[in-house]
């Protein structure tokens, strides 16, 4: 039997949410110190970046959510002209993050979303 590695079934899952919701260009998982653990990135888009620049945006949101009495943090938004990047907290040490078009439908993306963060943070169980 040939045993598949945490990275592949993670990568497999990145590439089934880009799948089932075109509306999303790119994804990864990261850790909340800003480590890669698996991407699913075009190859013009540096994975270190992504990850420092996505464990930064948590670790505010976290600290906004908290400071302000909202409880725990289980997403971030950033809307821009050309498109957004939302991250979904997947478990107590990852991040799901996605890079989304511009006039995606966010409520599917979201839905989905969630769904792949649960399944990621069943993972890295």
């Amino acid at each position: 039997m040939v045993k598949v590695s945490t990275v592949e079934v993670l990568t497999t899952l990145l590439r089934n949410l880009e799948a089932s919701l075109p509306d999303i260009e790119a994804s990864a998982v990261i850790t909340v110190d800003g480590f890669m653990v698996a991407s699913a990135l075009p190859p013009e888009l540096e994975e270190d970046r992504v990850a420092a620049l996505s464990a930064a945006m948590l670790l505010l949101g976290k600290k906004t959510a908290k400071e302000l009495e909202k409880g725990e943090l289980s997403e971030v938004f950033v809307g821009g002209e050309n498109g957004s990047v939302v991250l979904i907290a997947s478990g107590e040490s990852a991040v799901l993050t996605a890079l989304v078009r511009k006039d995606a439908k966010l409520g599917l993306v979201f839905l989905d979303m969630k769904r792949t963060a649960d399944d990621v943070s069943g993972v890295l169980r």
